[in-house]
């Protein structure tokens, strides 16, 4: 077996070490070697993935993902980098949570890694994971629901479709503006920016025609109706 591809473990999450000389091609196929090899270790667990050692592009990085899930029963819930606590942060989230699931995303949706800032506007029609912050002055706007793995300081628009059970969940929760189908919330006092990071998962959803934040647990996520 090729050492081209090395596999580590951290709490919750691997390693994926790669060698950054040999052609990517041959790369993908020692991947696909390596989790064959162990698949029958992993199972269907479900796990965050760093990849060290090479520099990948966004289109290399989902054809990794394609070779190991094709390779094995392995789940990758999300891609981490080297920030170890923050890492850490989020897959106890995602583990807390299960919004990792099918049943949580409402079987439609997708993740965008990377923060929104200096007055970003993303919008979507589908249920959306956020890995990383939405920030002062920009939005995040779906048609279902919106799941930040980070913090919430800017604006986040969910249940645009006029479907019941839609939420915002977010890592830290300090919003300037949340909307959730038509009902809104402002918080009367804002946290001054910059915010110190801090990992306590809360939802805002809407209750009793009003918006409510709670800790975030999976028994309100299935207490919410459909």
């Amino acid at each position: 077996m090729s050492n081209s591809v090395i596999i580590k473990s951290f709490p919750s999450g691997i390693v994926l070490h790669l060698d950054k000389e040999i052609p990517f091609e041959e790369l993908l196929m020692d991947i696909g070697d390596k989790f064959r090899e162990s698949s029958g270790f992993f199972k269907d667990a479900k796990m965050a993935l760093s990849i060290k050692g090479r520099d990948l592009t966004d289109q290399e990085e989902a054809q990794v993902l394609n070779t190991i899930t094709t390779n094995s029963r392995l789940r990758i819930i999300c891609l981490v980098g080297e920030e170890g606590e923050t890492n850490q942060g989020f897959v106890k989230a995602l583990q807390q949570t299960d919004l990792s699931s099918e049943h949580a995303l409402n079987n439609e949706g997708h993740f965008y890694r990377g923060t929104l800032k200096n007055g970003q506007v993303l919008e979507t029609e589908s249920s959306i994971v956020i890995l990383g912050d939405v920030y002062p002055g920009s939005a995040i706007i779906s048609a279902r629901d919106i799941v930040i793995l980070g913090g919430l300081y800017g604006e986040a628009y969910a249940g645009g479709n006029g479907g019941k059970g839609h939420y915002v969940a977010a890592l830290e929760m300090s919003p300037e503006r949340i909307k959730v189908g038509d009902f809104k919330y402002k918080p009367k006092d804002k946290s001054k920016w910059p915010i110190k990071p801090k990992i306590q998962p809360k939802m805002a959803y809407v209750r009793d025609e009003k918006i409510v934040i709670e800790p975030l647990t999976k028994d309100l996520l299935s207490d919410l109706p459909i």
